[in-house]
């Protein structure tokens, strides 16, 4: 058997799903018996027979990536409930099963899948999304590229030219976005919730962190703008307000500062004269936070 075909043998073995006891199928995926299937490619030893081999990794697989996926969604995992986190789960690694070396991009088509898939989610399909998205926008922002930052000396100048035609360019791992739930109370709950278990886990702590979890997963819809950051490989969440964020956005889209900041004024009913004065602070706020690559002035055809 040439290499290739047997690490796909193999793979369609390992990645079937396990049984409702956790064990293997007694079926391999051509439909013939699995104990004939693992003896075409693993030999028995002293201890286990072939089929006993491959159920070892076809286990092992299954319980890392279900892992991975509850300690990438631990939201979700509070807004479903435990039980109906772990169905969820089988059936979201059935139709997109890991094709990469990184469990990292596991959870990347979990957003989409839950549109196509509401059932899941029931009435809470909203917040289940929102917390998705806050997320996976977690992962992004901790190993999204870095690229040479704003230095101090051009503060002044980029919020200065507010009216010209400078363009800021926001790091790649900064992520933007709108919610229609505080999704980041929520999750910050969940972790703490989950902190404290870890410290005193038993069934009166258990009880009362279900509890909890609960009334947190029924929370009223509250509009809110967040920024997902990164700060010495730490990921953080800020809460921006909405002509902040309008003017990230802008920016994000490749608008220049001046444009960006007029769009954000036309939606929003700031008085006029105290826009000076936001724009230098928040700049100089992001700035500092080390939003901004090095500034670039826009180009005559632009």
């Amino acid at each position: 058997m040439k290499l290739m075909h047997l690490q796909r043998t193999m793979a369609r073995a390992v990645m079937q799903p396990l049984t409702s006891s956790e064990r293997m199928q007694r079926r391999a995926p051509d439909g013939s018996p699995m104990k004939r299937y693992a003896s075409r490619f693993i030999k028995p030893n002293d201890r286990l027979t072939s089929f006993e081999r491959l159920e070892i990794y076809n286990r092992q697989y299954w319980f890392r990536v279900l892992s991975a996926l509850g300690e990438d969604f631990s939201g979700l995992r509070a807004v479903l409930g435990q039980r109906r986190f772990d169905e969820m789960s089988k059936a979201y690694l059935i139709a997109n099963p890991s094709r990469s070396f990184t469990m990292r991009n596991l959870g990347s088509k979990m957003e989409l899948w839950l549109r196509k898939n509401p059932k899941w989610a029931g009435k809470n399909q909203a917040l289940a999304l929102d917390i998705v998205r806050l997320e996976w926008a977690e992962v992004e922002a901790f190993d999204g590229k870095t690229e040479a930052a704003l230095q101090a000396e051009d503060i002044a100048s980029a919020a200065g030219a507010a009216g010209g035609k400078w363009k800021l360019k926001l790091q790649p791992y900064v992520r933007l976005l709108s919610f229609s739930y505080p999704v980041d109370d929520l999750l910050l709950e969940v972790r703490k919730e989950d902190a404290d278990t870890d410290f005193a886990s038993n069934t009166f702590t258990e009880r009362r962190k279900r509890k909890r979890v609960r009334a947190m997963a029924k929370l009223k819809p509250a509009q809110i703008f967040l920024a997902v950051h990164r700060i010495d490989n730490s990921v953080y969440f800020r809460r921006l307000e909405r002509e902040d964020f309008s003017i990230l956005t802008g920016l994000q889209q490749g608008k220049t500062i001046g444009a960006a900041v007029e769009s954000a004024m036309r939606k929003n009913a700031l008085p006029s004269e105290e826009w000076p004065g936001k724009v230098q602070t928040c700049f100089q706020t992001w700035a500092a936070l080390g939003w901004f690559c090095r500034p670039q002035k826009k180009s005559a055809a632009g």
